[in-house]
């Protein structure tokens, strides 16, 4: 099953966005931790902001562990749509192979209505576990036939208010309506991609945007999926140039380059760090983190020149329509959280999309002398 590549439509201009977690762990610098209630508050007004700068989407993420207040992003989001106008909704991811597909759509549907037409669905696998035993009861090892399988029902779902389905994992459907149905013509169903060139593979063969995570490493490393991503969507008879893609990056902004990362680099190195021992990674250095944040880096910690220079460097590598910011990794405090959003918005996008739509623009014809004069 595919999605129809002109939903969404290939964004113009550019689009710059944020995505958060709703990370609620230990302030680094104070060792204090709000409430769970002050958190969502905090990250609401964290979206009413990015809506009210300029930014163009809001992704939430799925998780369901202490570290995080979002277990159910479109929860969130609804809360969101009626303090915003303009700010596309997003998940950021919803973990589609535990969740049923059609309580899926039908959450985003009722987003749609209430937002007035904003709402996205961000599609992938995950990467923490914990969602498997809550739903599934354990990880499958068939996992990716169950994602695909789940997948290709949230898409059938956009056809018709009423359908006839059968998978293997889940009761078959029998000319049964689904409602809500939402303002959009679809809901604009993107897929988040790791590490994992299958899934780069399957977005471009199902003529779906994908997201691109790049969380380490240098940029280059990535073209390959962007390449795979591209081929595949021609090889199934897309046109990539209507797919659109999106990079998804850490990072957060301050009005100096050094200021930015003397705030950022705590909280981060405390959750990379954490999470390294779950996982086997070496601990990250403030030397690493420093390189990170270089131009070839992958974070984009830095001031508004410098993230704006790292975004168009990246869009000379990948030719991407959306960048969204993961700000922050770690906890820091929400009046600087704010203003990074705020530096995004007011001075990076801006910067952005007028320097990629000067890059865009067609070569003016040139100038010649009318038959006759001269």
């Amino acid at each position: 099953m595919t999605q129809t590549p002109a939903s969404p439509a290939a964004p113009t201009p550019f689009q710059v966005g944020i995505y958060s977690f709703g990370e609620r762990t230990a302030d680094a610098a104070t060792g204090l931790t709000v409430s769970p209630q002050q958190r969502v508050r905090d990250l609401l007004e964290e979206i009413e902001l990015a809506d009210q700068v300029g930014l163009d989407v809001y992704g939430v993420g799925e998780h369901h562990r202490p570290d995080f207040v979002i277990s159910n992003p479109a929860m969130i989001l609804a809360a969101a749509a009626p303090r915003t106008r303009n700010i596309r909704l997003t998940s950021a991811v919803t973990v589609l192979g535990t969740e049923d597909p059609v309580r899926v759509y039908q959450a985003f549907s009722t987003l749609d209505l209430i937002s007035g037409g904003r709402a996205e669905i961000m599609a992938g696998r995950g990467s923490f576990i914990e969602s498997f035993p809550l739903f599934i009861g354990g990880h499958p090892q068939d996992y990716d036939e169950l994602f695909s399988e789940k997948l290709d029902l949230l898409l059938r779902l956009q056809q018709s208010d009423h359908i006839s389905w059968k998978g293997r994992y889940r009761a078959p459907l029998s000319e049964v309506g689904v409602y809500p149905r939402p303002v959009q013509p679809s809901i604009p169903v993107w897929l988040g991609v790791g590490g994992t060139p299958a899934s780069a593979q399957r977005a471009g063969e199902m003529g779906l945007p994908m997201a691109l995570a790049i969380i380490g490493g240098m940029p280059e490393r990535f073209q390959p999926f962007v390449h795979l991503y591209r081929e595949a969507a021609r090889a199934a008879g897309h046109d990539p140039a209507l797919l659109p893609l999106g990079i998804n990056s850490h990072g957060y902004l301050a009005r100096t380059s050094q200021q930015a990362a003397d705030e950022a680099y705590p909280a981060h190195a405390a959750v990379m760090n954490k999470l390294g021992r779950e996982r086997g990674w070496p601990p990250l250095t403030r030397a690493h983190f420093e390189g990170d944040r270089s131009l070839r880096g992958a974070s984009f910690v830095g001031d508004p020149q410098q993230v704006s220079e790292k975004i168009l460097f990246q869009h000379e590598l990948f030719g991407h329509q959306r960048f969204l910011l993961q700000t922050s990794v770690g906890t820091l405090p929400h009046a600087q959280i704010m203003k990074s959003i705020e530096l995004l918005g007011t001075e990076v996008a801006p910067v952005v999309r007028a320097e990629i739509a000067r890059r865009s623009a067609p070569a003016a014809a040139p100038l010649t002398s009318p038959v006759g004069v001269g």
